[in-house]
């Protein structure tokens, strides 16, 4: 359906004045359409048109009464807010002609104001005057007052006392305070002169309440009325303080009087110089040791003194208990601080480290079951500062360590004296060479590791350290003292007279030290030796060996001198004479313990091999024939076999002993073929590579049959095969020097032959 031109012109005005009105009636009439088209889209659809104009047409009319009804309930709103409106512009407007009338009367009345100002300047007179009026008979009994005062103060009246010294100093403060207001200054020195006995009884009460302070410890417990009433007047002074320093407008003089905090520091003092001022104690142990014991003790027993009865006498904000205890902590930690300064001893420093680390914490002091669990010194700082317990831990170390260097040296000194005594040293249960050296040394440093460790780990470590150290140095002196036992020897062997067995305890002491070094450390589980003082132990064991076999030697020697000659090659007795030697000094060797007793034999077994080969190839034989070279061949079997089986009846395997180079040496002599000599060299150096050129060729000239081409051959073999030491390789012919050959002398034109 269309819209009439007369429409359109009256709805022109409207849409442009509504533009909002025709979009949303286009949406409408648009939908509507789409609504009709859905519903009508085929013919039989139409039967319905009816049913829907009815049911469209009533909701139209619903719709339109209730948009009347909210437009009536609008309009009758804006009629009721208009109504309003229009009263209370006529109520502003009454209003401001009564504000205008009264300002017109105000202004009439300005001149009788002024007669009411002087009216108040003279109340205010009047009231100060009459206040003034008030106040002067206690002004003028001031005096009397300051003198009951004193005579209350005299007769320990504290609390009467305090109250009327208050009202005279409430009084004195409040006419000060109306002078300052007033800008008054110059007339407060006359008020101050007229109350100036205040202030000596401010300081004979302040003198009696420190004193009933500094005696706090024995009052609670005798009369503890007395310091309750001290308590009582130090909290009336302390309230007076905060409220003057609240207002901040006037302070009078003498305020605040800080009297809290003097308490604390009377208390304070009063526990510092009764304990931690007294004389010089001594500085050796026992006086050190009653000295500490009394601090304990005292301590002790004051703490409980404070925790059941000054707690009690005391506003719970004082936190008594706690002041007392960090005042003896640290009266504590100071005077720790000064005894140290003395030159105090080894016992003296121990006591003082236990002291401070063990006891101070312990049940029998802060630890004590009647102060836990109020008193708790660990929220303190430590007694001993972290610095200064390592500088004292080491300063003990430094007086233990001359400690045990002074009872090594002597323990040194005895042991040096036993090996020139006319008898054997003592042996074990086993038959074993000792003396009693290793034990008093290892006891010596077990007791202080055990010692320091009631102490701390650290000290303990430290002293463990210093124990290695002084053990390693007193080896070194050990040894030097048997250098000098052995060159003494060396100049008479008659001394000592039993030199062997000696050295033989000595080789068992140095055993027994080794194996108790590891039992030392405080740590169970590491019990390794350190590098240098395992070098030391063995730089003992190995001088006292050389001494041993030094000694074999010398008994060898001759025997050695003889070898090898023309009596020794027909079949002497001299290699039997050698065992002799070798099984006496085998029978003494067997005083030392297995290891040690091993080491000797094998040392003695490579001893006699060196100097059986010395004596063969420095004092070279030449076989002139093919007999006698056998002959030769056949000695040195004997004399090696016999040797060989000497050492394994005495417990040395053929795989330790050094004999063998003697049969290998036999092999090269009994080669039958010189051609063949090279090969059997090289196997020879293989084996031994410790050989030199000048050795083989020794060797070649004692089989005597060896041709300059064959020895060229050998030596050349030598040279091409050089050899390197291996690791663990006990060196056989590389201290045998062999006598240089002579070079024949030859003419100018001559032939050498």
């Amino acid at each position: 359906m269309g819209m009439s031109a007369e429409d359109e012109r009256a709805a022109s005005p409207r849409d442009e004045e509504w533009p909002e009105a025709e979009k949303a009636e286009k949406l409408a009439r648009g939908a509507a359409l789409k609504w009709a088209s859905g519903v009508f889209y085929r013919p039989e659809k139409l039967e319905g048109l009816g049913h829907y104009r009815r049911r469209e047409t009533q909701r139209n009319n619903s719709i339109q009464s209730r948009l009347k009804s909210t437009v009536q309930s609008y309009l009758e709103g804006v009629s009721a807010g208009l109504e309003q409106l229009r009263s209370a512009a006529q109520e502003v407007q009454g209003v401001c002609q009564d504000l205008g009338a009264a300002r017109w009367a105000l202004l009439d009345s300005a001149d009788h104001f002024q007669g009411l100002q002087q009216m108040r300047k003279l109340m205010e007179e009047h009231v100060q005057l009459a206040l003034v009026v008030q106040v002067l008979p206690q002004i003028f009994s001031v005096h009397e007052v300051f003198s009951h005062i004193l005579q209350l103060l005299h007769g320990q009246r504290l609390l009467e006392a305090h109250v009327e010294l208050m009202m005279v100093e409430q009084l004195r403060d409040d006419i000060l305070s109306q002078l300052h207001l007033r800008g008054l200054s110059s007339a407060q020195a006359t008020v101050l002169s007229y109350f100036s006995g205040l202030q000596d009884l401010n300081e004979s009460l302040a003198k009696q309440l420190w004193d009933i302070v500094g005696s706090s410890l024995r009052l609670v417990r005798e009369d503890p009325v007395v310091f309750v009433t001290a308590v009582r007047i130090i909290e009336r002074e302390e309230k007076i303080d905060d409220t003057l320093l609240l207002e901040a407008t006037f302070l009078p003089p003498g305020r605040p009087k800080g009297w809290r905090q003097k308490f604390y520091q009377v208390l304070q003092d009063t526990i510092t110089g009764a304990r931690f001022h007294a004389p010089r104690m001594d500085a050796e142990g026992p006086g050190l040791a009653k000295h500490l014991a009394v601090l304990q003790k005292d301590i002790v027993s004051e703490l409980r003194v404070v925790k059941d009865l000054m707690v009690q006498c005391v506003p719970a904000h004082y936190n008594i208990l706690g002041v007392c205890t960090a005042t003896y902590h640290q009266a504590l930690t100071s005077h720790l601080q000064d005894i140290l300064r003395e030159d105090l001893d080894k016992q003296g420093l121990f006591l003082l480290l236990e002291w401070a680390l063990r006891v101070y914490h312990s049940p029998e002091m802060m630890g004590h079951p009647d102060l836990l669990p109020e008193v708790d010194v660990s929220a303190l700082d430590p007694l001993m500062s972290s610095e200064l317990l390592d500088q004292t831990e080491r300063r003990y170390v430094m007086k233990v360590k001359a400690s045990v260097f002074e009872w090594m040296q002597r323990t040194l000194e005895v042991e040096f004296k036993e090996w020139f005594r006319e008898e054997e040293p003592e042996t074990d249960h086993q038959g074993f060479f000792q003396s009693a050296l290793p034990a008093i040394v290892m006891q010596m440093l077990n007791e202080n590791i055990q010692v320091a460790s009631l102490i701390s780990d650290s000290l303990q470590q430290k002293i463990y350290n210093m124990a290695l150290e002084e053990l390693e140095a007193f080896l070194g002196r050990l040894r030097e003292a048997l250098v000098q036992c052995g060159k003494e020897h060396q100049q008479d062997r008659a001394v000592p007279k039993y030199y062997i067995s000696h050295l033989l305890a000595v080789l068992n002491n140095n055993l027994a030290l080794s194996n108790s070094v590891s039992s030392l450390h405080p740590d169970t589980a590491c019990r390794e030796v350190p590098g240098s003082l395992q070098a030391a132990l063995d730089r003992m064991q190995k001088k006292a060996t050389q001494l041993l076999l030094e000694e074999l030697l010398l008994d060898l020697q001759p025997l050695c001198l003889q070898l090898p000659s023309r009596k020794w090659l027909s079949g002497s007795q001299l290699v039997g004479s050698m065992c002799e030697v070798i099984d006496k000094y085998a029978k003494d060797f067997s005083r030392v313990r297995k290891p040690v007793f091993t080491l000797l034999l094998a040392e003695s077994e490579l001893l006699v091999a060196n100097q059986y080969l010395r004596a063969l190839l420095q004092r070279k034989m030449v076989c002139k024939s093919r007999e006698e070279r056998g002959q030769l061949c056949h000695r040195l079997l004997q004399d090696a076999t016999q040797l060989r089986e000497l050492f394994c009846g005495l417990g040395l395997d053929r795989g330790q002993q050094s004999l063998e180079a003697v049969f290998a040496l036999r092999e090269l002599i009994c080669l039958k073929d010189p051609a063949l000599l090279s090969l059997e060299v090289v196997g020879f150096i293989t084996k031994y590579p410790d050989v030199s050129d000048e050795h083989i060729s020794t060797l070649l000239d004692i089989r005597g049959d060896v041709s300059k081409e064959v020895r060229h051959v050998v030596l050349e073999m030598m040279a091409q095969h050089p050899q390197v030491l291996p690791e663990g390789y006990r060196p056989i012919f590389n201290t045998i020097l062999v006598p240089v050959p002579e070079l024949p002398f030859c003419l100018r034109k001559g032939k050498c032959a």
